[in-house]
């Protein structure tokens, strides 16, 4: 009876945590309660996040105030074409030491921060995306041979403009795949344009409040994974993840012609996690088939790798999700 006791009260502090950092990010975001949503999901799943949309719609400004709201580090960087790995990893600098004499230091870059937006992650060079794909997959970095640990939680926020190319260096299938979520940004509506206004062109700002931190978030993902799974659930994530690969003997005509490569088993841990996530959001005890479907979208979408013959179709990987979900029959209860 104890242990329930205890259970019970974790769920419903996750449910409250939540609840709150949603609550201060709506004071300055408007309109994007989905956005927050899925980003709130990707942390407590304990991945990361790449976030795409035009300029201007609050990308930079959602992680900056979710970094007001988490008592954790924060650390900016602005990619650019000329950024080089030691500028985000950290170097070796001689230095001199307390007793007079000089010595070799390592100088922290700024992925050392439990929070790391990377903005505009599309315009640094390869070597430096490189970098951040191990600090992403590893949660450490090697410099001169030595490996350093992140702090943890440590989390990447990534965001790029899917409209301007010039001058960018597209991601990697492999950095890609490191992404817990892809979020797209959706334009406001006229409603929200004009809530926008108000907020930003008076004199008035939103005091934030400081709602949790660091060890609170551990706990909080620890939880997430304790939430139980069906085996049928289990099944069904994976029927739809083994519909995309496109080599399948029984894989369908849209699959076969529309991708080159399908999605790779760390998205069915992404599928799951988010899952989990949502379930202890939605105050149940286990993960249900909706909770998948939920968020094949975000899971998954950024995994699909379309043909040239899908590119010149106007195919797009979330019209081929949505056919995925029409073909797997949902299991009964």
């Amino acid at each position: 009876m104890t242990d329930l006791i205890h259970h019970v009260t974790r769920v419903a502090q996750f449910q409250a945590n939540a609840h709150a950092i949603l609550n201060e990010l709506s004071k300055v975001m408007v309109g994007q309660a989905s956005l927050t949503h899925e980003l709130l999901v990707t942390l407590l799943g304990g991945g990361n996040a790449l976030m795409e949309g035009v300029p201007g719609l609050g990308k930079t400004m959602l992680v900056r105030t979710l970094s007001r709201v988490l008592d954790c580090s924060f650390n900016r960087i602005q990619f650019t074409p000329d950024l080089m790995p030691a500028d985000i990893t950290g170097t070796v600098i001689i230095a001199e030491t307390p007793d007079g004499r000089r010595g070799f230091r390592f100088e922290r870059g700024p992925l050392f921060a439990n929070l790391v937006l990377a903005d505009e992650i599309n315009r640094a060079a390869p070597r430096t995306q490189s970098a951040l794909l191990e600090a992403m997959q590893e949660q450490r970095v090697t410099v001169a041979g030595e490996n350093y640990r992140l702090p943890q939680p440590f989390f990447v926020l990534a965001t790029q403009n899917p409209i301007e190319l010039e001058g960018t260096y597209p991601l990697p299938e492999a950095q890609l795949d490191r992404f817990f979520y892809k979020i797209v940004v959706p334009s406001p509506t006229e409603e929200d344009l004009v809530e926008i206004a108000r907020r930003t062109t008076g004199a008035e700002t939103a005091e934030l409040k400081v709602v949790a931190d660091a060890q609170t978030l551990i706990e909080m993902q620890s939880l997430a994974r304790e939430v139980p799974v069906e085996e049928r659930v289990y099944r069904y994530a994976a029927r739809l993840v083994g519909l995309t690969y496109p080599e399948a003997e029984d894989a369908p005509a849209p699959i076969r012609r529309y991708l080159r490569t399908g999605v790779s088993p760390r998205g069915m841990q992404a599928l799951i996690l988010a899952a989990k996530v949502e379930a202890l959001l939605d105050s149940r005890k286990a993960v249900a088939i909706k909770d998948i479907r939920r968020v094949i979208h975000p899971a998954l979408r950024h995994r699909l790798f379309l043909s040239y013959e899908a590119l010149s179709d106007g195919i797009t990987t979330g019209e081929i999700l949505d056919q995925v979900l029409d073909l797997v029959p949902v299991p009964k209860a």
